[in-house]
């Protein structure tokens, strides 16, 4: 006689036949092999109960519907069962049928076959197989899920680290110092500065580089969908199957997230609990995940506004910042431009099969006048946008829009204003606005931010 399963796994076997004797029988048998088992006479109620409840096998009989013996209403109702929930093992019974019947049976997906009335033995390994199998498929679906998430967060490094001036010296010095350390790193720096691609060389140069590197930007997520990103959900909690989060995803590896300064304060606390405790608790579940990661931060907000306890928690803040770096802005490493330009021709010249055209002694000059609001970011479109649309034998002023459209210096409003910064941001964020018929998306890229960074900004200035 076959040996019972494993308690500590506790199947849960649901039971459908409108013979009060089949249940009762099924029942004395499995209750000292399963952890749970239900009966339901009637096949719409036990349909009902399929919807978020994990069961491990469900034991149907072919004929549920009286005065039909011909099996092919516990063929309905095998198919609705399998479209309630695929993974789940269905093993059907009846008590007339041989071979033939049994064949049928496994080609329209069932798990397996009994023939009343069966022995004992014959029913517990029925329900052990049936359950491994269900259990196997919902591994296998956890793995796919976790894939595409991954898949989804994870893009291949498509950008190198460029710089000789001595702030990104001194960058690359920390930075080769920290990233074989497992220690949190903070990285600070407008919008467009290279944040990502720092992150990613800390991963790259780290223990953890054969590992995911999963990036987040919280500045595109909604605040509602926060903990179900971060945290994953399971199955009921407004999902049909399990859903990972992210951090999930990057266990063992590396979790960069951007916009560190976007998550709102009860969040902060939330965040701060899984660091602590190494582990997170998914939305609707109730044990949970231990995971084991490097957290690397950015955000474009300043050291003095983070600084604030009211805008982010201090004690997340060091946890965070073990290393901060803070990234110069474009225009104050302009011995880079010529450099990341060269570099970013190289690269669309391969990604576009075009020829490779130099900059003109006449373009690099304008470009390194140009003050890049954008920063790197910016620059890395323009030589995008050169490069496919340039014509001559190498990128002239000319093919570049942005140094003979941006705006002059509005000398009134200057009179006027001062050099008051918040007053010439705003001036600058409702230009962007109206010259793009107040498309966020084309506005946002127009200024160097992120969509999120520009609704901050137009909440702030009350735009």
């Amino acid at each position: 006689m076959s040996g019972p399963l494993d308690q500590n796994l506790k199947p849960r076997v649901l039971i459908v036949d409108d013979d009060p004797n089949v249940l009762n029988a099924a029942q004395m048998v499995l209750r000292r092999s399963v952890g749970l088992i239900e009966a339901e006479r009637h096949g719409d109620a036990a349909i009902g109960r399929i919807a978020g409840a994990a069961w491990d096998a469900v034991l149907l009989d072919m004929a549920l519907d009286p005065g039909r013996h011909d099996g092919a209403d516990g063929h309905d109702w095998l198919a609705r069962f399998r479209a309630a929930d695929p993974a789940l093992s269905v093993v059907l019974m009846t008590g007339l049928g041989g071979v033939p019947a049994a064949v049928e049976a496994m080609k329209r997906g069932a798990a397996d076959f009994l023939l009343k009335p069966w022995p004992a033995e014959r029913l517990i390994a029925t329900v052990a197989a049936a359950t491994s199998l269900t259990r196997s498929r919902r591994a296998v679906t956890q793995l796919e899920t976790e894939n595409q998430a991954l898949a989804a967060a994870i893009e291949p490094i498509a950008e190198t680290v460029i710089g000789d001036c001595p702030p990104m010296r001194r960058i690359f010095e920390i930075v080769a110092r920290t990233a074989p350390t497992q220690a949190n790193v903070l990285i600070l720096g407008e919008s467009g500065t290279g944040k990502e691609v720092i992150a990613r060389e800390i991963h790259r140069r780290s223990s953890r580089v054969a590992k995911p590197f999963v990036a987040v930007d919280l500045g595109a997520v909604a605040e509602a969908h926060f903990e179900s990103e971060l945290f994953g959900r399971r199955k009921g909690a407004n999902t049909i199957t399990d859903r990972p989060g992210r951090m999930v995803a990057a266990s063992g590896g590396t979790l960069f997230l951007d916009e560190i300064g976007n998550l709102p304060l009860p969040l902060q606390r939330k965040l701060l609990t899984v660091l602590e405790r190494r582990a997170v608790m998914p939305v609707g579940g109730d044990t949970p995940v231990p995971i084991d990661l490097r957290l690397v931060a950015a955000t474009n907000m300043p050291a003095a506004e983070l600084a604030r306890e009211p805008v982010f928690r201090q004690d997340l803040l060091e946890r965070l910042s073990t290393v901060e770096l803070t990234l110069p802005p474009l225009r104050e490493r302009r011995t880079d431009i010529a450099a990341l330009a060269e570099h970013f021709i190289a690269v669309f010249a391969r990604k576009y099969n075009l020829p490779r055209r130099p900059l003109s002694a006449e373009a690099l000059s304008a470009l390194e006048a140009y003050r890049w609001p954008g920063n790197v970011r910016e620059l890395r479109h323009a030589i995008e946008r050169a490069s496919l649309l340039g014509t001559g034998a190498r990128l002239e002023p000319g093919d570049f829009p942005m140094l003979t459209s941006a705006p002059a210096i509005d000398r009134p409003a200057v009179a006027a204003e001062g050099y008051n910064l918040d007053a010439m941001e705003s001036r600058l964020i409702r230009r962007a606005l109206a010259d793009h018929n107040g498309n966020i998306s084309r506005a946002a890229a127009a200024l160097g931010l992120t969509r999120a960074a520009l609704y901050r900004r137009i909440e702030k200035h009350g735009l």
